[in-house]
């Protein structure tokens, strides 16, 4: 199994695929988005993402916030009214690609309404990320599956059900680049409600690349889901954790956005290949750590070597222990002192 976006390819063959979340910290400002870039860019992401919506076309004005934006953002506004200010317009996404681009980091943005996907799509963005409010939106799931573009689908709050409807949606349409996204859309997570098994669950169910959306404190989660088999890690990031607004206080810092892939990079290092085999330094070491076969008196020339003539100590030796057997019942053709290696050409 495996996608490829853009000249990146995903799957249990490749390093994983690292999209910095930039989301809606960008607080609505052209200049902060574009910083937003440049911080995901410096701390290595492969893809820096947004999210695009027309606020008419996704929300109603009396929806409340939720009650992690409230504290976030210090304002008892409606969810319509946070929004709206936080909406960028398409030529201020035309922009951001634009600049992307200049960059040189993937771009990508999560559609919220079937109007945005169609932009995104003549954009020319290289695949579709779904989010976890999308999943039961068979409207939006169909569009964008029909443009035939690599789809990552976040599953928080979902049922294995509604996950199962979802995927029908879009292979229904012929699309089978997909990759799911385990997710626990808690604000921040609590380590004991992220249930990384739940991903491992997602793969043998559903036959998918596998990923995990974080939305805990720290990085620990992700290193600990990229070891578990995790081909795609999503985590929110800001340039200042104090700022207002709903997400900042939930995302990483430019520092802890940096370590975190640094991390990442070496959990891969460090789990290394399937095949178990000896270093090239190991190989080298077991020379001079493990036993040969030594005489334990000294041996005459023409004696009948018997067993408690031998015994095994490290040695510059080559005969294994497990080769005493070829040494007991010959006879020794040259004088062999006590602790040296026994060798084939001193019997016979």
């Amino acid at each position: 199994m495996e996608i490829k976006i853009g000249n990146k390819f995903i799957g249990e063959k490749h390093s994983c695929f690292i999209i910095a979340e930039a989301g809606v910290n960008h607080d609505g400002d052209l200049k902060k988005a574009k910083k937003l870039i440049d911080i995901a860019k410096d701390a290595g992401a492969d893809c820096v993402k947004f999210q695009t919506w027309i606020t008419e076309e996704i929300i109603t004005k009396d929806t409340k916030q939720a009650e992690y934006q409230v504290k976030n953002t210090g304002k008892k506004e409606s969810q319509y009214e946070m929004i709206k200010k936080l909406e960028l317009s398409f030529e201020q996404f035309v922009e951001l690609k634009n600049y992307s681009d200049k960059k040189k980091i993937l771009f990508l943005s999560t559609p919220d309404d079937e109007s945005s996907v169609d932009f995104l799509d003549g954009l020319g963005v290289e695949a579709f990320k779904i989010g976890s409010g999308e999943i039961t939106n068979l409207f939006i799931l169909k569009r964008i599956a029909k443009k035939g573009k690599p789809i990552i689908m976040s599953t928080g709050m979902a049922t294995i059900t509604e996950i199962q409807d979802a995927i029908s949606i879009i292979y229904n349409t012929g699309n089978k680049k997909l990759a799911l996204l385990h997710c626990t859309s808690q604000y921040p997570t609590k380590f004991e409600d992220v249930n990384l098994n739940a991903m491992i669950t997602l793969k043998n169910i559903f036959n998918t690349i596998i990923g995990y959306s974080d939305h805990t404190e720290g990085i620990l989660v992700p290193q600990i889901a990229v070891s578990m088999g995790a081909k795609i890690i999503e985590k929110h990031f800001t340039y200042d954790k104090n700022a207002l607004g709903p997400d900042h206080r939930c995302s990483l810092n430019p520092n802890e956005l940096k370590e975190m892939i640094t991390d990442i990079r070496k959990v891969e290092l460090i789990m290394g290949e399937s095949d178990k085999k000896p270093t090239n330094e190991e190989n080298e070491l077991k020379k001079l750590v493990r036993k040969t076969v030594v005489a334990k008196l000294d041996i005459p020339k023409g004696e009948l070597i018997t067993k408690n003539m031998l015994t095994v100590k490290r040695s510059p030796g080559n005969l294994e222990p497990k080769e005493l057997y070829r040494v007991i019942g010959k006879i020794s053709q040259n004088d062999i002192k006590k602790d040296e290696p026994i060798r084939l050409n001193d019997i016979k």
